[in-house]
């Protein structure tokens, strides 16, 4: 347990024994707004998570705080105890805080770390046990329900089945999951632009609304079902399209151990969501060629875009040349 688990024992006081759950956050390495569209995701977890100390209390309360941003956990809470009532959880009183290491505004998935991590502990107190795909669901519901952003499932369910180094394969038409190893030596490197974006902006929901009328000009219940074809035409459409064959493109190459092939669908993958999609940013630019120029086989944005984070791929170098350039802000 690292020095958060201190301060939250502290922060709870004395009234027994506590309890720690986590939940992290997650980087993208491709598959860019498809999830929505139900299309197909890679994400994989990262170090960085959100942690929550609890203990139960006798009286029914729920009562949760955070380190980080005190007073912002409210709406969460009531939204996942809400959500988690229709899965079959009983009132139950709980005392709580949490701090976390995933940054806010990153686009790696800072609120679902903290619900997915937050619904254990609630899930935990009051005898419920979910399976970690409803718990995500639950998670995912809850979500919208507390920001008034519809999202996909690809953030709660890396939140809930998510491990360091290995990539979660989500179709999220099905919802199904495949686990897909990283090659051995291939670095993930993720660097912060320092912009700081929010999905409530309502940029995120402007493009979701725009591939919604891009299916229905194209006659498609999603864009998961158009063709390259279809989309030839249609530059939202087309990013779409073309994301979801480089998932395809980027577990074959890591799976035969092709870190070049792998990290040219990073790049690849900018481009479309900087010239056809249109989320990208000049900070975000500069920076996946700063990553570029320091050895990475590729890099792009992650996350929805407008600001956040960049991913990088590389080989066991990438890291160390990173780490030395003071112009780059490695999260990991």
């Amino acid at each position: 347990m690292d020095r958060r688990a201190d301060a939250i024992a502290a922060a709870l006081g004395q009234g027994g024994e506590v309890a720690f759950v986590r939940a992290p956050g997650r980087v993208n390495l491709i598959g860019e707004h498809t999830d929505y569209n139900g299309g197909r995701v890679l994400p994989m977890a990262l170090d960085l998570d959100c942690l929550v100390g609890f203990r139960p209390r006798p009286d029914g309360a729920v009562r949760v705080a955070s380190l980080d941003a005190p007073g912002e956990v409210g709406r969460w809470v009531e939204a996942l105890v809400a959500e988690l009532a229709v899965e079959g959880r009983a009132p139950a009183g709980i005392d709580a805080v949490v701090a976390s290491t995933v940054p806010i505004g990153s686009g790696l998935a800072s609120s679902a770390a903290l619900a997915v991590a937050l619904g254990m502990a609630l899930c935990r107190v009051a005898g419920l046990e979910l399976p970690p795909t409803a718990l995500a669901e639950a998670c995912r519901r809850a979500e919208e329900r507390a920001t008034g952003v519809p999202c996909g499932p690809m953030d709660q369910l890396v939140a809930a089945l998510g491990r360091p180094r290995e990539p979660l394969l989500i179709d999220c038409r099905d919802v199904s999951v495949e686990r897909v190893a990283l090659p051995p030596g291939a670095v993930v490197v993720v660097a912060d632009s320092g912009l700081r974006r929010s999905l409530a902006d309502g940029r995120y929901a402007e493009r979701r609304a725009a591939c919604e009328a891009a299916a229905a000009r194209l006659g498609v219940v999603s864009l998961r079902e158009a063709t390259a074809a279809d989309a030839a035409d249609d530059p939202i459409a087309r990013h779409v399209v073309s994301e979801n064959e480089r998932v395809v493109r980027m577990v074959a190459a890591l799976r035969s151990g092709d870190l070049e092939a792998a990290g040219a669908v990073l790049t690849d993958g900018h481009r479309s969501l900087r010239d056809d999609f249109a989320v990208s940013t000049p900070e975000l630019d500069a920076l996946v060629e700063r990553m570029l120029g320091l050895g990475a086989y590729g890099a792009r944005l992650t996350g929805a875009g407008f600001g956040g984070c960049v991913v990088a791929l590389g080989g066991r170098d990438l890291a160390g040349r990173v780490s030395c350039d003071p112009a780059v802000v490695c999260l990991q």
